[in-house]
């Protein structure tokens, strides 16, 4: 993160703007929006930005800018249309500790002007951190487009019941989620449609009917997270992770899925390695039930799907047995996620017309599975976390009838920035990767399906 996003409260307090043209007018409108006094120092001074500092109530003085323009000011813009006169500016404004916009060059300054959608008073920045003015732009059209100009009506009303809210429930935590309850019920509604009266009434009446019991009660979320890449998640598994208090995650679990959490969410990391457990599962399963107990949102985030070798049923068995609510929340799943990312489809009609997913290792370490049922030639089989049995799974088929120039596919890290594809055979694979890092997670694919890899893949690192 190149720059810290703030929020600056700025009313009344005074701002130097170096400049007079169109891009000096373009900041000079921001401040006096914020409740800033514009000073402006300048050669030549446009009508309207003229008009913003007497309505401010600073001034202008119709010259180039001197060293004492900088006394009692509490920021400083840079909007001169001579680089070399911005940066003596800002030089002499960052001896005396002033903060510095230089337009249109970040390097010279120490803040940026974001993109704004504004729903006062509810204010959303974007910025690209100098990198690209036109896609924060882009981006913040987007959001015009799809926020309702109503929003900032809403957040007036939540702000005049606060106080009643906490006089009724003195747990903020409960507070906390009496809002969240408040945001999917009726009210908004009432608020966008321009029916605030009745808004308020409603609003009212669910203060008056607040329970913090109820409110405070622990709930589990066991959330697929996908096979890596955050644009998997889904809509739900996004809402559910922006509501936890606690996030218990493992390291099958992207660190950008992870930073989507609320920013004061405890997060809890309980990876398993191969061979080297963070935490036992039994700990793990404990550990939900703990905080839950403590009146907590509790969200376990799960690689790929839950069910699907996710351990969710063992997991889930303890929950259940303690009676907390929960909810589950499917995700894509490994196999689906990194055969679609490496142009390997699992079913084809001219290749094969089931696809059998297993673990390439069992609870107890071993690789003994049903060879006799996955050696079928029209049949595509996707082994999960087989890597280090990969040369046995290779020979067990080999042995119980599949060809050995059958294809195969080692997906290494996939649907992220580090995939990487790795094809060859049954009888060659494991002596091709012999000596290679191989970095986990990894996925097996077996099949004819592999041969479409090269034709098919589209996703690249």
């Amino acid at each position: 993160m190149d720059f810290l996003p703030i929020s600056w409260r700025l009313q009344g307090k005074v701002a130097l703007l170096a400049g007079g043209g169109e891009v000096a007018l373009r900041k000079g409108r921001l401040l006096h929006r914020s409740g800033a006094v514009v000073n402006v120092a300048a050669p030549n001074v446009c009508d309207e930005l003229r008009d913003i500092v007497v309505q401010s109530g600073g001034s202008c003085v119709d010259r180039a800018f001197a060293s004492a323009d900088l006394d009692g000011v509490a920021l400083v813009i840079c909007a001169t249309d001579d680089r070399d006169t911005n940066a003596q500016i800002a030089g002499l404004a960052q001896q005396r500790g002033l903060p510095v916009n230089v337009v249109d060059d970040p390097s010279l300054g120490d803040f940026i002007f974001p993109a704004i959608v504004d729903r006062s008073p509810v204010l959303i920045s974007i910025s690209s951190s100098g990198a690209s003015p036109v896609l924060a732009r882009k981006l913040r059209a987007q959001l015009e487009s799809s926020l309702p100009a109503r929003w900032g009506r809403l957040a007036d009303l939540m702000a005049r019941f606060r106080q009643p809210l906490k006089e009724k429930l003195d747990n903020i935590g409960a507070r906390r989620l009496f809002w969240e309850q408040t945001l999917d019920s009726p009210v908004v509604e009432k608020v966008l449609a321009g029916k605030d009266s009745e808004a308020e009434a409603m609003l009212a009446a669910a203060i008056e009917s607040a329970d913090a019991a109820t409110l405070s009660r622990g709930e589990v979320y066991l959330v697929g997270a996908g096979p890596g890449d955050p644009d998997l998640l889904t809509f739900r598994a996004l809402r559910l992770l922006q509501k936890a208090d606690v996030v218990l995650y493992d390291r099958l679990v992207g660190k950008g899925i992870v930073d989507l959490a609320r920013r004061d969410a405890e997060l809890v990391y309980v990876g398993k390695a191969r061979d080297k457990h963070a935490l036992p599962q039994d700990n793990i399963n404990e550990l939900l039930v703990h905080y839950a107990k403590q009146g907590k949102k509790v969200c376990r985030l799960k690689g790929g799907d839950p069910f699907i070798f996710g351990r969710g049923g063992e997991e889930i068995d303890l929950i259940v047995a303690e009676g907390i609510d929960f909810q589950v929340v499917p995700g894509i799943t490994a196999a689906s996620g990194c055969a679609s990312y490496a142009g390997i489809p699992l079913t084809h009609r001219d290749h094969a017309q089931s696809v059998r997913f297993v673990t390439g290792h069992r609870k107890d370490g071993s690789v003994d599975l049903d060879w006799e049922h996955l050696v079928s030639e029209t049949e595509t089989v996707v082994f999960y976390m087989g890597l280090v049995g990969l040369r046995q799974i290779c020979s067990q088929l080999i042995a119980h009838g599949r060809a050995g120039d059958t294809p195969i596919a080692l997906v290494s890290r996939g649907t992220t920035n580090l995939q990487e594809v790795i094809t060859g055979t049954l009888n060659q694979l494991p002596d091709d990767i012999e000596g290679r890092e191989i970095h986990a997670p990894t996925l097996i694919i077996v099949g004819s399906v592999v041969s479409l890899h090269p034709r098919f893949g589209w996703f690249k690192p």
